[in-house]
This record gives C-alpha cells, sequence and structure tokens, in this order.
C-alpha cells in the first residue's frame, strides 16, 4: 500500500493506493493553516492516522506533495504561498512526529509523475520516457520526470519554469526579478493585462467567453498573448528537455484553443524543422497531487 498526502493551502488530502494505482481510502480535511506551523503537522498526522485506521494497514513511509520545495543542502521549506511553512524543517518535524521515513516532493512534480505514471502518458504516449508537467493556473510551475523519476535537482527547483525569464513585459515577479514566465502567463497576469486594455476587471473565466465570441478586443488581445507567449515558453523548455510528452494542467489548461493556436506555434520557436513532442489533457483531475504524492 502506497500512502500519499496531498498539502495545499485549504485543504489537506491523503488517499492508499494499491500497486495496481487503485483507490482503497481517501480523506479531506481543512489545512486550517492560521493555526499555525504546529497545527498543519498535527493535521497531516491526524489524516495518516485516520487513513490507516480506515485499512488496518500501517503505512511503512509516507510521500507527502508540499506548496514550495524542500531545500536540499539546508532541509528547509522554500517557496511556499502556506508561508508558515517557510524556513523551516518541515521533512524532519513530520518524520520525527510519526516516526516513519517520508518522501517530499512539491505540488507540480506529484502532477507531473501521478500523470507520466498512471494519467494520460501510459494511454497516449506508452513509451515516454521523459515528461514535462505543466501547471498554468494562478501560479505557473512545472515538473519534470524522466524515467518515471521526478528530477528535483541540486537546488530542488527542478521544473520550476514559472520563475524562467519570458518578456520584460511581465514586469516585476514577487520573487524580485523581473519577466518570469509566471508574470506572462498565470491567471492572474493575463487578468491584469485585459484591466490594462479595458479598464474591466473581470477573471479569465469571464474573459474567455468574451474572446470566443469575437466582440471584445481587450479579450482577444488578452487570448492572442496567452498564446504567444504560451508558444515561446514552452519551446524554451523543449529545446532544454525534448520531452516525450508535455502535459497541460492547472485551469487554464482547459482552454481548448490553447490547443488550437497555442501548441502549433511552439515549432517555430523550436531548433527543430518539426515538433514530435506531444501535448495532452491531463486525465486524473485534482487527484493528480495526491496521486502522485503516494507514488514517491
Amino acid at each position: 500500500m502506497k500512502f500519499g498526502i496531498d498539502l495545499g493551502g485549504t485543504k489537506i488530502e491523503g488517499v492508499v493506493l494499491d500497486d495496481d494505482g487503485r483507490v482503497h481510502e481517501r480523506l479531506r480535511i481543512p489545512t486550517e493553516r492560521e493555526g499555525g506551523y504546529d497545527h498543519i503537522l498535527n493535521r497531516i498526522a491526524r489524516v495518516v492516522n485516520e487513513l490507516e485506521k480506515a485499512t488496518g494497514v500501517t503505512a511503512e513511509s509516507v510521500g507527502i506533495g508540499t506548496p514550495g520545495t524542500i531545500d536540499p543542502p539546508t532541509g528547509l521549506m522554500k517557496n511556499s504561498n502556506t508561508v508558515v511553512l517557510n524556513d523551516r524543517p518541515l521533512g524532519r518535524d513530520l518524520e520525527r512526529l510519526l516516526g516513519r521515513p517520508l518522501k517530499l516532493a512539491n505540488d507540480a512534480n506529484c502532477f507531473a509523475v501521478a500523470e507520466a505514471l498512471l494519467g494520460c502518458v501510459p494511454k497516449q504516449v506508452s513509451d515516454a520516457r521523459v515528461v514535462f508537467g505543466v501547471i498554468l493556473g494562478t501560479g505557473t510551475g512545472g515538473g519534470v520526470v524522466v524515467d518515471g523519476k521526478i528530477i528535483g535537482g541540486a537546488q530542488g527547483i527542478g521544473g520550476e519554469w514559472g520563475h524562467t525569464y519570458l518578456d520584460a513585459s511581465g514586469g516585476y515577479c514577487y520573487c524580485g526579478r523581473v519577466g518570469c514566465t509566471e508574470q506572462i502567463l498565470a491567471g492572474p497576469s493575463l487578468e491584469r493585462y485585459y484591466l490594462r486594455m479595458s479598464g474591466r476587471a473581470l477573471t479569465m473565466r469571464e474573459i474567455v467567453p468574451r474572446y470566443r465570441a469575437g466582440t471584445d478586443p481587450a479579450a482577444t488581445r488578452t487570448l492572442e498573448r496567452f498564446f504567444h507567449y504560451f508558444a515561446k515558453g514552452i519551446a524554451n523548455i523543449i529545446n532544454v528537455l525534448d520531452p516525450d510528452a508535455v502535459v497541460l494542467g492547472g485551469g487554464l489548461g482547459n482552454i481548448e484553443e490553447l490547443y488550437e493556436f497555442g501548441v502549433p506555434r511552439v515549432v517555430d520557436h523550436l531548433f527543430n524543422p518539426r515538433m514530435d513532442t506531444r501535448f495532452l489533457r491531463p486525465k486524473l483531475g485534482d487527484s493528480a497531487g495526491v496521486f502522485g504524492a503516494a507514488l514517491l
């Protein structure tokens, strides 16, 4: 049995999978991050204990998907939007509390490995060795999987596509740099661009139908910007990794026109006259994070 925990900003989800990827038990509880660091750790321990009681199985180890990354040299959490976790030894503290070994990876890596091993990739690209999983939502991130293994890297930032340089027009990022991919392709960034073009504050759920209707020039410019910079940004990844498959996750990954107008433009920026990389829709939905944690 594989035990996995997906630690989110608003919820903690746990799952128990067997060797075939079948779900034996699943549980969600609120994170209650306002309670602070120790409270979050106790909430995680509660989920593990309840999963063990429900299945009658003691977890020999647990995989944890985290919002942020463990810094390999120090063992401290960094880059988490649940800020009480940052600069804390989350892995070591959880191992002491749970009394068993853990494996931690960030949520984008968990998404990538789940889709690579249990989701869309085995069904559509059966011989895929290199997979890049993309998160396009309120943030922009990614995960690299090679031969079924996450490539976390020496600094724990493997796959951090959202903070590669894309274009200075994105302006300043919260990370302190200018022109990050996240400041152009993430949902809030696109909404800010639409606001500048139109003077109206709308969400992407409202902007996309206006684009499809063809009656809102600002919506047209916003989506065209999205497709253009998506192609440039993901081409950089393909030129470096040359993956067999790219899985497009997150809310913006559900925009059909991204496949129709964004993906075909990628080849314009490749160091190759054609593109053999397959772009795939994810299969696991919001289960991907917790399934990937179990697979760790």
